[in-house]
């Protein structure tokens, strides 16, 4: 990438940052480490081969993670939280996902 090209998309983010710092009240700092924790955990998601990471969100607010989607089993929504417990600088981890009790229909 181009300097130029880097400057002009890192001031982008910036000017998007200090937008969402006065809708949320929140700083620029606090939306980067969130930002942070939600790719580490979905990094480590990754990392991990989790079979429904496709059907698993993650956000994080104020340092609590939030997992939310479904899963094939109580061990993958146990192992989805242990993950997320391991990346840095997480408060709380608000597990949401749900158990599929019956298999998800194969696309025809």
């Amino acid at each position: 990438m181009k300097p130029l090209t880097k400057l002009v998309a890192t001031m982008v983010v910036l000017f998007a940052l200090t937008g969402c710092q006065a809708m949320t009240g929140r700083t620029a700092g606090e939306n980067i480490d969130d930002l942070t924790i939600t790719t580490a955990v979905k990094a480590r998601l990754a990392a991990d081969k989790f079979s429904t990471l496709t059907r698993i969100d993650v956000d994080t607010v104020d340092r609590v993670v939030y997992l939310n989607g479904v899963v094939d089993s109580e061990h993958e929504k146990r192992r989805a939280e242990d993950i997320a417990s391991l990346v840095g600088n997480v408060t709380k981890i608000i597990n949401n996902l749900q158990v599929q009790t019956q298999p998800a229909p194969t696309p025809q």
